[in-house]
C-alpha cells in the first residue's frame, strides 16, 4: 500500500530542503475572473497611449538597444 499523501508531500518537503531550497508562496492574478481579458487590454492602451506621448522613448530605447550591443551586429 503507498505511503498516505501527506507523508509523500512531507518527504518531498524535506528533500527539497536538504538540497537548499524553501518553499515560496506566490500569488498571480486568476486568469480565469470575468473581466481579467478586459483589464489586460485597457491597462495596454494606457501604456501604449504614454508610450505615444513620450517623445524621447524612442532615443532612449535606441540608446539601449545600441548598448546591449543589438544594433547592426548581425
Amino acid at each position: 500500500m503507498p505511503a498516505p499523501i501527506n507523508q509523500r508531500v512531507q518527504k518531498h518537503r524535506d528533500a527539497m530542503r536538504a538540497a537548499g531550497l524553501r518553499p515560496v508562496q506566490i500569488w498571480v492574478p486568476d486568469t480565469r475572473q470575468p473581466g481579467f481579458a478586459a483589464e489586460c487590454r485597457r491597462q495596454a492602451r494606457l501604456v501604449a497611449l504614454a508610450d505615444a506621448s513620450d517623445p524621447d522613448l524612442d532615443a532612449f530605447m535606441d540608446a539601449a538597444l545600441a548598448d546591449m550591443g543589438g544594433e547592426g551586429d548581425a
